[in-house]
């Protein structure tokens, strides 16, 4: 991403590859290509967000070696892009997340070295852990010394990092991008994307790609089982006018979305991926012959092999559903 004067393993955040996806939509008459988020060094998107939020503050001084504290709320991606990023500047991180979170992103985090705030209790209200999270952070800025909350929710620096991430994609090919689906949770990928696409005065369309069950877009909350695709509250950053289409999928589309790609693309890909691929297989009767598609794959399915590609797991939330990827004719 652009940046000179970085260096070691920070170095090799951003220019994630764009590959074409031939062969999970083989009658589509559209060109169809995903941008490969694992490829930076934490394993997803969001280290494009860590690295914006706190690099400037290392670099200002506001961020001392040592002795600042970085606290924030996150489910999984988030904490590890900051924790690799504190680990390398040797600052203090103490990731405040919840009962949801995975065992293997939680023993991610505590190799790097991360102090865990585990949140067990939903909030009363609304009973999502979210609210709570975000408490728990309020208290433990006032309560540390030379504490710094990023707060992706609302900072800035975390959509203008995914500017960036459409430069690249708009770069890397040789046609213009007609059509961009992008997941959302903090709207950060989507908002920095699209705010690319107006500066530069381009006509590709944007469609937010929300979870059932999210308050993104207005709808009721539900249970959601897929973490990090849509959110229990609506983020600050979000701005519905930067869309101009939403596709809502639900947790089962995403599981079968992700193990079709597995099986035609051997392509291992989350949860948040597996939604933008549902997304286009509904709206690509729609889309004129000839278009360009790109999809933002935020993070690898290596980080659900418990859930999404664990067959057990799937049975005990969806009963027997294999037929529903294993069948090509689809």
């Amino acid at each position: 991403m652009a940046d000179q004067g970085i260096e070691g393993i920070l170095s090799t955040v951003g220019n994630t590859p764009l590959v074409a996806l031939a062969r999970l939509f083989p009658d589509a008459s559209s060109r169809v290509f995903a941008k490969l988020e694992r490829f930076n060094p934490g394993g997803s998107i969001k280290d494009r967000s860590a690295l914006s939020m706190l690099l400037g503050r290392v670099r200002s001084g506001e961020l001392i070696p040592g002795v600042s504290v970085v606290v924030e709320s996150s489910s999984g991606n988030l904490a590890i892009g900051i924790a690799q990023l504190c680990r390398y500047f040797d600052l203090r991180f103490v990731c405040v997340v919840d009962a949801k979170t995975t065992k293997q992103n939680l023993a991610i985090l505590r190799a790097y070295g991360a102090e865990i705030e585990l949140i067990t209790q939903p909030d009363p209200e609304t009973g999502e852990y979210l609210p709570m999270r975000l408490r728990r952070v309020a208290e433990l800025v006032e309560a540390i010394p030379h504490a710094y909350n990023p707060n992706q929710y609302s900072n800035p620096l975390n959509p203008r990092a995914h500017r960036g991430t459409m430069a690249e994609i708009v770069g890397a090919l040789d046609r213009p991008v007609d059509y961009l689906f992008c997941s959302t949770s903090t709207f950060g990928t989507l908002r920095g994307c699209a705010e690319y696409i107006r500066a530069e005065g381009l006509k590709t369309r944007v469609v937010a790609v929300d979870a059932v069950g999210s308050m993104i877009f207005g709808q009721p909350p539900a249970v959601r089982l897929i973490p990090g695709h849509g959110a229990s509250v609506v983020p600050p950053l979000a701005d519905p006018a930067l869309a101009q289409d939403v596709v809502h999928v639900s947790d089962l589309e995403c599981v079968v979305a992700c193990r079709r790609l597995v099986d035609r693309e051997a392509i291992l890909a989350g949860g948040s991926s597996g939604a933008t691929v549902a997304a286009v297989g509904r709206r690509l009767e729609q889309i004129p012959d000839g278009s360009t598609c790109v999809l933002i794959f935020p993070d690898g399915g290596d980080r659900y092999l418990n859930t999404i590609y664990s067959d057990p797991w799937v049975t005990t939330h969806f009963g027997e559903v294999s037929h529903l990827w294993k069948d090509r004719r689809c």
